[in-house]
Order: C-alpha cells, then structure tokens, then sequence
C-alpha cells in the first residue's frame, strides 16, 4: 500500500486502514484525521488513499509527534482488545455457535463508502450485521460481489422528461480496502462454476470488518471470456439474463470458494432470494457424497437461515423457465432428482408452471425462516401459505426477528461523546439495556437541544459544500438548480427529511398532492419548514423517475423559496449528516408495503423524530410518545382514497401539532415538549431496534439450532 514508506514506530497504521474496523471508532477516524486533515477530507475519509498519497515528510513528523503517537497507541491497544476479546456475549451466552463459522451470504454489503459496493437497504443491513457480529463475537464469514463499479452515481441536470442521469465509476482497486485472496497454489483464481459451456474462474477480494471476514467474489480473471469478465462489475444489473448469471455465482459460486479456502461453516443464512442457489449447491455437495437426495435435502435445511425482505410478489426474483432449462438441466441430474422435480422447488403459484421463483426455492430448502418485522411477519405468512396448505395461515413456519442498526456506526460522533458524559463511558457496550436510557431523562433540555442544532448547522455546512463542489466542477449552474441544492437552507427552520429509494410505493410525492397547502405551511412567516429530498431511482425504473422528475421540479421552483431541496447523489457518508441533522424523518410507504425499513430507526438514535405510515418497524415501534403516525392502521378502498386521506393527515399533523411544537420556546429559547419527545424517540427505540438485540436474536432463535443439527451431523 505505502511500499514501505510508513515509519516503524507506526507501521501498524496500514493494517489500521485495511480493516474497516475503523470505520465505527471515531478515535481511529480521529487518528487518520489528524495525520493529514486536509488529505482526509480530499480523499472522501478514505485511510487507505490518505496512506497512498501522504508526504513521507508527513509520517516522519507523525512517527516523532508526542500528541499522535499517543492517540496512536490508544487505538492500535483498542483494536488489539476488540480483535483478540475472548469474553464475548456469544462466548458467555451461545458457546455452541463457536466451533465454526456462520456464512452469510447476500448480493451487497455497505460498510463504508469507500468501497461503494451497494445500492441501498438490503446492503446497510448486511454491513451492519457484519459489524455487529464482530462487536458480539459471533464468527461469521460473507460473501458477496466485488461490484469494481458498484451502483451508479446519479447527476441531476435540467433535462425536461428526467432530470436524473446516471454514470458508473470505476473503483480503483489499490485506493479500497481490499485484499486479493490467491488459491492454495498461489492462483488468483480460487474456484470455478460452468455457465453454458464455459468454465469460469471465479478470484476472491477480502474485506476485513473487525473480526468479521467478507469474501467478494471476481470474474475479471484473464482466462474468462471477454463477455464475462463484466459480470461481476455493476450491481442490479436490469437485463435478467446476467441477474441470473450472478445469482448463480454468488450461490454456487460462493460455497466453493468457501469449500476451496478451507472454511467450513456451522451455518449458513441467505440474505433474500437472491442467494438461494448457494442451498442447491450444498445439496449437490451431499449427493455427490453418497447421501440419497431426501436425506441431503433435510441435512441442508437444517443448517440453513432464510432472511426474506419483499413484502409484495412483484418484487422477489423470479427467472423464466427457458432461462432455467439453459443453466440447470444438467445440475438437477447432479441432485439426484428429475428436472422436473427441480422445478417444483421453484414453483409458485403466482406464476404457474411458466417461471421460477427463487424466494420459493429459498423458503422450501431452509428450515429457518424469517422476515424481517412483526407486522411483516403476518404479511409473510399469508402470501406465503400455498407452500404449506395443510397448515394455518398462522401456523406458517415463517418467523420474524425484526431489523436493526448498528449503533455505533449510525451514532452521530457529538451524540456519542454527550452519551458518554450522561450515560457513562461504556454506553455504547450497554445500547441494549433499557434502563441504561432512563439517565437521558435527567440531561437538561438546553444541553441536549444545543447538540440537536450542532448536528443541524453540520448538515447544513456539509449540503452548501457539495453545491460550492457542484459549482466548482462546472462551468455554469443555473440558479434554479443552486437553490434546488441547498444555497438557501436555514439551520434554525424546522428542517424534515424524506430520504430513501426513489420508487412508487413509498410515495415521495404526496406531501405535494396539495401544493397551495403546502405552500402555506412551508413559507409561514414566523414558522417556516424546509424538505429535504434526497434518493436515487434505478435506472430502468421509468415511473419512478418521473416520480423523482417531479420532485426535483417542485425544488427549482420560485415558489417554495428555496426551502425544497434535493440533495444529489446520495450515498452512505451524506445519509449519516442527514439522519443526525434533521429534526423529523419522514415516511410515507403504502401500507403493508414496508417490510421494515431502518433509516427511522438511525434517526431516532440521533434525536431526530419519526413521522410515518404505521408500518414495517413503525407499526410495532411507535409508542403514541416517540413520534407521529400518518393515518393510524385503516384499510384504504384504493390507492386514491389512501393518497387522500393520508396526505390530509399529514397536513393536519404538520399544522398542528408538529410545526407549532418545535416552534415553541420557553424563555431562553429551548422548545422543552420537542426535547421531551427527542428524548422518548432516543429512550424507546435505541435499545430495542439495535443490531446488538436483532443477531441475538438471530444466534439464540435460528443460528444456536443449526449449529446444534450441523455438529450433530459432522458427529453423525
């Protein structure tokens, strides 16, 4: 990385940086902050790019500086600590899951915008999880895909029928936090798998998450084929053909590479439909050993978790039967079964005998199954319940273990070091503990409404750069498009975020279905609001485009005076300023839409107060003290009539309740009933919605019963 350039005295800083361990310790950030602050903001908080291009006068100086070389050893000693901690909550609670890995395989992981290798939801709980097991001391090893141009970075321009367009980034390799894993005879690649004809070769990236390895799987090796090399190169790639392609790399591909570095896991858990070949392959594992394929099925089903996330059929990978037949004709034989009978296990009665459905597949090979919120639990159940017709709806073996965050990455630093002085230095060790939160009651309301602002005034600061950057980098920006970015944002406005995937059901467009009303409330004299968007649409998604065309219109507009804004390019290190800085979150989702959704959960962590639909987490969350419902649970006659009836109570909400609560102050100017309600939001949702209490849950629930039946096995 440096090529040796790094002084002894500190030479442990590039091991420092290629562990993305570093990414939820603000010391270690702190460190890498302070050996070149300006090479640090230059290199997006990148410890890796920071290493490649600081002067060698820079680390001399460094390796001789009393005050860095102190921080220095505190660090490494914190890292040491957290890498080789044996008395673990899984060592002192679930010591049975310790004799060998869980693997946990998923399509994206975002751990850090550094590596940009996601796209949204789905991937910030995989990273999440990946950090977390690491915090708790699960042994877990992932898999995914070395995505070297990950999703796409969107511009917003003028154009007049879609104001969003998208270019891809190549990453480059030597600036990430990556390591090349070679095969045992020092090969890059590591495993093969047969698509058509061809045998691909597959090589292998490392990720280090503390404790938590992430395998990423390549196809740019020299000896593939030219068309497909480019197969792991972009993430949700539109055309089915290569989303199939993938999918079968990543399962089939993946348990080999695990196989090929020698990693025999306890437990293995596909994160959504997309990753379900990986059951199939260890199915034909067990069959080519010898075992009949009934009794192979039930071998797998017992060492496997299923975690679903898509609420609504439309949205779970289904593959059409002719694309099957091209790639699977020859690996049923290799199950033991007809391939006939291979496509029953991914039959669905939504689409008959004409498609394959890989969440079907999923559900059938699993013997753990889960969803991902109480209320999606029962949604589950009852779209689910043709594959179990002999049972109730509610005796459908689909559980539920609700989503959470990881609250040390999502912790805005300031909210972190003020937790410290009022909770105690070990809070963070402690975030599950509900009664650990009843100290936030006794923090004065001034204090904890200072650092509410602090955090407001940084996101602020943060949005103004990216347009000075913006305006920088081209030659003219129309005004219109200044003001839509942010030029005339006020701290001190009661400030509301809708930020999130940029899709029809979650509604981003309702708060403007009436715009006079709006217009009133947001450019009150004395009690202004401002809204901020900020999302990216897929780019085959032509109605959700039109969606965010329409938002991003309503921003260049004179009317709402600048206090719409649409911040561009969204991605993880801009979703943190967001959920720290703003004072509502809100969510508008079609009900029974929201699997879960975790963005609520982040900006609750930071003070900043929920506003929503009650659905996915919100349904079982919501308290009547820690936020507001949009409609309360009713069942709409249409789309039309939900549209109206919750865009009027979101109006109602905003004008009555909400706008005059944050807008009214006692004598020294500190709204004490809004602080209230921060500090319920903080009190009820941190311990419980974290993903300290959901892989807990997880470990005793699914992963402690097929550790226990993968032992059996092994001893079998």
């Amino acid at each position: 990385m440096t090529n040796g350039r790094i002084p002894e005295r500190i030479s442990r800083l590039d091991e420092l940086a290629t562990n993305l361990w570093w990414s939820w310790h603000d010391e270690a950030r702190q460190l890498f902050r302070s050996l070149d602050y300006p090479l640090w903001r230059l290199s997006g908080h990148n410890p890796v790019k920071e290493l490649r291009e600081v002067s060698s006068d820079t680390l001399e100086k460094a390796a001789s500086d009393l005050s860095f070389l102190n921080q220095y050893d505190s660090v490494m000693s914190a890292f040491d600590t957290d890498m080789t901690e044996s008395d673990t909550w899984i060592n002192r609670n679930c010591p049975e899951v310790l004799s060998g890995p869980a693997a946990y395989f998923s399509m994206e992981y975002a751990i850090h915008n550094s590596l940009p290798i996601y796209a949204g939801g789905l991937g910030i709980l995989a990273g999440d999880i990946c950090k977390e097991a690491s915090q708790l001391g699960l042994p877990l090893v992932a898999v995914g895909f070395m995505y070297p141009e990950g999703y796409f970075h969107q511009h917003l321009c003028m154009n007049p029928n879609y104001c969003q367009e998208e270019s891809y980034q190549q990453l480059t390799f030597a600036e990430a936090p990556i390591i090349r894993v070679s095969s045992p005879d020092g090969e890059p690649s590591v495993a093969t798998v047969q698509l058509d004809d061809v045998t691909l070769s597959l090589g292998v990236w490392q990720v280090q998450v503390g404790r938590t390895d992430i395998y990423l799987l390549d196809t740019n090796l020299e000896e593939n084929p030219p068309q497909y090399r480019e197969l792991s190169a972009r993430l949700y790639v539109a055309d089915r053909e290569l989303r199939l392609q993938q999918e079968i790399l990543l399962g089939i591909g993946g348990v080999r590479v695990l196989r090929a570095l020698d990693i025999n896991p306890l437990v293995w858990h596909a994160n959504e439909g997309h990753t379900a070949f990986m059951m199939l392959e260890r199915v034909r594992e067990e069959v080519a050993g010898g075992t009949p394929f009934t009794e192979a099925l039930k071998r797998v089903q017992a060492t496997t978790v299923f975690t679903t996330h898509t609420p609504v059929l439309a949205g779970h990978d289904v593959f059409s039967i002719p694309q099957i037949e091209r790639y699977f004709v020859d690996y049923g034989k290799s199950l033991g079964i007809s391939y006939e009978t291979f496509l029953q296990f991914g039959y669905h009665e939504s689409s008959g005998n004409q498609a394959f459905n890989m969440t079907a597949l999923a559900l059938r090979m699993a013997g753990q199954r889960c969803s991902v919120s109480r209320l999606h639990g029962k949604v589950t159940r009852k779209m689910w319940h043709g594959l179990w017709p002999e049972v109730s709806e509610e005796q459908v073996p689909i559980a539920h273990v609700t989503n959470g965050i990881h609250v040390p990455s999502w912790v805005a630093p300031e909210l972190h070091y003020f937790f410290e002085r009022h909770l105690g230095k070990d809070w963070v060790n402690r975030h599950d503990e509900t009664q650990l939160w009843e100290r936030l009651w006794d923090v004065p309301d001034e204090e904890l409404w200072a650092a509410r602002l602090q955090l407001k005034r940084k996101l602020v600061g943060s949005i103004r750069e990216r347009m000075r950057r913006r305006w920088l980098e081209e030659d003219e920006v129309p005004w219109k498009q200044m003001m839509a970015m942010g030029a005339l944002l006020d701290p001190e406005t009661l400030t509301i975020a809708f930020v999130r995937r940029f899709t029809e059901y979650k509604r981003p467009t309702l708060i403007f279905r009436d715009i006079e009303r709006l217009e009133r409330i947001i450019n009150n004299e004395f009690y202004p609001v401002q809204i901020i968007f900020a999302g990216k649409s897929h780019p085959a998604d032509l109605p959700s485009k039109a969606l965010l065309h329409q938002v991003y219109t309503m921003a260049t507009t004179r009317q709402f005076r600048g206090r719409i804004v649409f911040v561009e390019d969204y991605d993880m290190h801009m979703a943190r300023y967001l959920v720290q800085g703003v004072d509502v979150w809100l969510n508008t989702p079609r009900r029974l839409r929201e699997a879960c959704g975790t963005s609520g959960m982040k900006a609750s962590l930071n003070g900043v107060i929920h506003l929503s639909v009650r659905d996915g987490w919100w349904h079982e969350g919501y308290n009547g003290a820690n936020g507001w419902v949009i409609g309360d649970d009713y069942s709409p006659s249409s789309p039309e009539e939900e549209d109206r009836i919750d865009a009027e109570e979101l109006y109602r909400l905003l004008e009555e309740k909400i706008v005059p609560l944050y807008y009214s102050r006692d004598r020294r100017g500190i709204p004490n009933d809004w602080i209230s309600m921060v500090k319920e939001a903080i009190s009820s949702v941190v311990p419980v919605y974290s993903a300290s209490r959901m892989l807990k849950e997880y470990t005793k629930q699914m992963y402690r019963p097929a550790a226990q039946a993968s032992r059996h096995q092994r001893l079998g």
